[in-house]
C-alpha cells in the first residue's frame, strides 16, 4: 500500500524546503480503513510498553495516535492520543496538546509519518518536553534516510522505523503497480 499509494518517483521540493527525486505521503494510508488497521498494529508494536500516551505533530500524526490508541484499547491497553499543535490555540487556554493530558513525568512516545530532517518529531518532542513528559522514542512510517535519524538520536532519542525509503524504492521497481 505505502508503494501504491503513498511513494512517488519525480522532482519534488520537500516540506524542509530540500529537493528531491522520491516524495512519500502516507496520508492516503494512514486515512484509509485498511492502511490505518495495518499501520496501527504496527506501530502499538513499538511504542514504550510503559507509556501513558501517544503524541504527534498535526497533521500527518493525528490518524497514528488517534487509530493506535483505538488499537491499544482494543487490546486492553491502556494508552491515550495527544495532538500537538503546530501553533498554540489562539483562543481559550491557549493550548498546545489536544487529549486526556496524563500526569506530569509520564512517558510518552512520538508517532510521525514520515521522517526527513526530522524537524517535526524534533518540534513535538521539545513540546513534550516542555509540559514536562518524559519521551524516549519517536516511532515513524517511514525514514526517508536524510539526516532525520541521526539528528534524533542526537536529541538522546531512539528512532524506530517501520520502512525505510530504500525499502519503498526497491519495492517500486520491482512491483506491477
Amino acid at each position: 500500500m505505502l508503494v501504491r499509494d503513498a511513494y512517488r518517483l519525480g522532482q519534488f521540493t520537500l516540506a524542509s524546503g530540500r529537493e528531491s527525486n522520491h516524495y512519500v505521503n502516507c496520508k492516503p494510508v494512514s486515512l484509509s480503513g485498511k492502511g490505518l488497521v495495518l499501520l496501527s498494529e504496527l506501530l502499538l508494536e513499538h511504542v514504550d510498553k510503559d507509556a501513558k500516551a501517544v503524541a504527534g505533530l498535526t497533521l500527518g500524526a493525528d490518524p497514528l495516535v488517534s487509530s493506535v490508541a483505538m488499537s491499544a484499547a482494543q487490546n486492553d491497553r491502556s494508552l491515550n492520543a495527544l495532538i500537538i499543535r503546530k501553533e498554540a490555540k489562539g483562543h481559550g487556554t491557549g493550548a498546545w496538546l489536544e487529549g486526556p493530558l496524563p500526569p506530569k513525568g509520564a512517558l510518552i512516545t512520538v508517532l510521525e509519518d514520515v521522517v526527513t530532517t526530522g524537524g517535526s518529531s524534533l518540534k513535538a518532542v521539545r513540546k513534550l518536553r516542555e509540559a514536562g513528559y518524559l519521551v524516549n522514542r519517536v516511532v515513524t512510517i517511514v525514514d526517508r534516510q536524510e539526516g532525520g535519524g541521526e539528528m534524533i538520536k542526537q536529541e538522546g532519542l531512539e528512532l524506530v522505523s517501520l520502512f525505510l525509503l530504500d525499502e519503498l524504492v526497491g519495492r517500486s521497481r520491482t512491483s506491477n503497480l
